[in-house]
């Protein structure tokens, strides 16, 4: 399945783009996020611009310091506040297709005023993880005596468990990225910097789907030690390892993130056999997923190779973390997280600097040849 591409307001390019999205963002999304907000124990949910308003609506709502904002109660019908400017985007997008209700607001009215008067009184409110500080002061203000939560208490677990259509997305966001790193080694030469490599890998996330390059590491030499190396000015040598982790966010909203490592001119002595230590790592621990099994049960598997080959106390960070509308979202693949996996999870198995991330298939190494 491919999804339309999203203009940057957020809304499609026409009506049947729209009627596309219905499967990846269905209207009954709200009545399952009412009935999970009821169950646990809040009042209701008030959703700012970010990954849990689109999820919940299929609104891709920009970040402004105008408030946009979907109460949803446990029960009764939501609505979303949205400034008058914003209107016509907000109507474009799935959510306007839902028939969510809409209550514009102007530039001389109070918006949290709004919202607390169309909400009326609740014990308790889920503001989304994502909202900024000053809108949840605002809130604070506007609904005293109202406990304030967070909206993953009750989106959680429908956002960890992905449906058809979110795996078709990810599968399609897999591909995408796959296509950008088919091409890396033609731009892994000895001679070109990191920078120059980045900027080639950028334009082409962009240019195989994506609307977006959310991230792009590339790390040569002594750099690939560094997980999160910010692309410099270094100049790739032969020999070089180089670690190029790499994502984007599609027009559907789902995510990419895909790392794999490069051996410019062949790998040096030795970095085999300390891949091969990872990937065995890797292989144990995607052996250990299947449904019921704790997620700190693999991040266990994936330390066994790790350690038996004395490298154990260099594995400081967590196996592997969820991937959909976020890069990093829940389950977090992690000692002390004993949350079953379930179907319909997603989530990478990457052990150690990150080697390999298998988001969607599995990713490996390539030699860049010059």
């Amino acid at each position: 399945m491919r999804f339309p591409r999203l203009d940057q307001a957020g809304s499609v390019a026409s009506g049947h783009a729209v009627a596309a999205l219905t499967a990846l963002y269905p209207a009954e999304r709200q009545r399952l996020a009412a009935d999970a907000t009821g169950e646990a124990g809040l009042g209701a949910l008030l959703l700012t611009p970010g990954p849990d308003l689109r999820y919940v609506t299929g609104y891709d709502a920009q970040q402004l310091e105008r408030l946009t904002c979907l109460a949803l109660p446990a029960s009764g019908d939501p609505f979303l506040v949205v400034p008058r400017l914003e209107l016509p985007a907000a109507q474009a997008s799935p959510a306007g297709a839902s028939g969510l209700e809409m209550v514009a607001w102007d530039e001389t009215d109070d918006p949290y005023a709004v919202v607390a008067r169309r909400l009326g009184p609740v014990p308790s409110v889920g503001l989304a993880d994502r909202m900024w500080a000053m809108m949840v002061l605002r809130f604070r203000a506007a609904l005293p005596g109202t406990q304030l939560g967070l909206a993953s208490a009750a989106l959680r677990g429908l956002r960890s468990r992905k449906s058809p259509a979110e795996v078709a997305a990810l599968r399609e966001a897999g591909a995408a990225i796959d296509r950008v790193h088919a091409a890396v080694p033609g731009w892994l030469q000895p001679g070109r910097t990191e920078l120059e490599v980045a900027a080639d890998v950028a334009a082409a996330i962009t240019s195989e789907g994506h609307a977006r390059a959310d991230f792009v590491i590339v790390a040569s030499g002594p750099n690939a030690a560094s997980p999160h190396h910010e692309p410099s000015a270094r100049v790739l040598q032969r020999g070089d390892a180089v670690v190029v982790d790499i994502g984007g966010t599609m027009p559907s909203g789902y995510c990419s993130d895909c790392t794999r490592v490069y051996a410019i001119g062949g790998a040096a002595a030795g970095f085999t056999a300390y891949y091969e230590v990872l990937r065995d790592a890797q292989e144990a621990a995607c052996a250990a997923v299947r449904p019921g099994v704790a997620a700190e049960a693999v991040d266990a598997a994936a330390r066994v190779p790790i350690t038996e080959a004395g490298y154990g106390p260099e594995f400081v960070h967590r196996t592997g973390h969820g991937i959909g509308l976020e890069t990093h979202e829940d389950p977090y693949i992690v000692a002390g997280n004993a949350e079953l996996l379930a179907p319909g999870m997603a989530f990478s198995v990457e052990p150690m600097s990150k080697p390999v991330v298998p988001v969607i298939g599995r990713c490996f190494s390539r030699s860049a040849n010059p």
